[in-house]
């Protein structure tokens, strides 16, 4: 089965064959996607770290002959980071994966040996508090999960995989992991809040940070307030969203 690496800081992943298309996800520089269609300038792909599919424009994808040079050693962990793409440089996003000297096709990729110096901390709700915090006034983008722009799945999805945790895409999807924590009260650092809709669904998930604070991507990445019956915007007072359930993954 052929295999396509991103060889632009975000690669957008579509709904369809379309630039005009809605955006569902991204590959970052450097993430992999299992080929399962062509169109002239369009490739459908599936996402390898979390199984998402969608079509990204074959000018910023390079065929992978070997996924296994593609494997991470860790993850851009700050807001300054740059790689060489054919020797010239490219500027990367946060959660970018870092990996040896590749190639793809017609492209050479080479990380600098401080692109993997991770920041240490005491704990991993430390850690995790420090990676999300990386993201405060990120503008919220449908489908986006960078530093650049992101939703509130791809935030979540993307912090928690630094720590070397997978998530699903999706709030729904995210909905399904880890283990039901039967009150706010009884909440920690790096526990998943999930919201509903009017019609049940599960639509917006975030951190908390501690039992009474959230930290989400809701117009831009911020921290709210949070009580049993869900957010409390920290600017205007209003409440935005219905907690629905808690869930612990660390």
């Amino acid at each position: 089965m052929p295999y396509v690496v991103a060889v632009t800081a975000v690669c957008p992943m579509r709904g369809n064959a379309s630039h005009a298309s809605e955006m569902v996800s991204q590959l970052l520089f450097g993430e992999v996607g299992e080929v399962l269609e062509d169109t002239a300038d369009f490739t459908r792909i599936k996402c390898l770290y979390d199984g998402y599919e969608g079509w990204c424009a074959k000018t910023q994808l390079a065929t992978v002959n070997d996924t296994t040079k593609f494997e991470p050693i860790g993850f851009i962990d700050g807001w300054q980071a740059q790689a060489l793409l054919n020797n010239t440089t490219i500027h990367v996003t946060i959660g970018t994966p870092v990996f040896a000297d590749a190639s793809a096709d017609k492209y050479s990729i080479v990380f600098p040996a401080s692109a993997v110096a991770q920041t240490q901390h005491a704990s991993t709700q430390l850690h995790l508090a420090h990676i999300a915090n990386l993201y405060l006034n990120t503008p919220y983008l449908w489908g986006g999960k960078s530093n650049f722009g992101t939703d509130c799945s791809g935030f979540t999805q993307q912090v928690f995989k630094q720590l070397g945790i997978r998530l699903l895409r999706d709030a729904y999807q995210q909905a399904t992991q880890g283990e039901v924590v039967g009150f706010l009260q009884g909440a920690q650092c790096g526990d998943l809040a999930f919201f509903d809709n009017p019609e049940g669904r599960i639509t917006h998930v975030g951190i908390l940070l501690t039992a009474e604070t959230i930290i989400h991507a809701s117009g831009y990445v911020r921290v709210d307030k949070i009580d049993n019956e869900g957010i409390v915007h920290s600017v205007t007072g209003k409440r935005t969203h219905k907690l629905r359930v808690i869930k612990r993954i660390l």
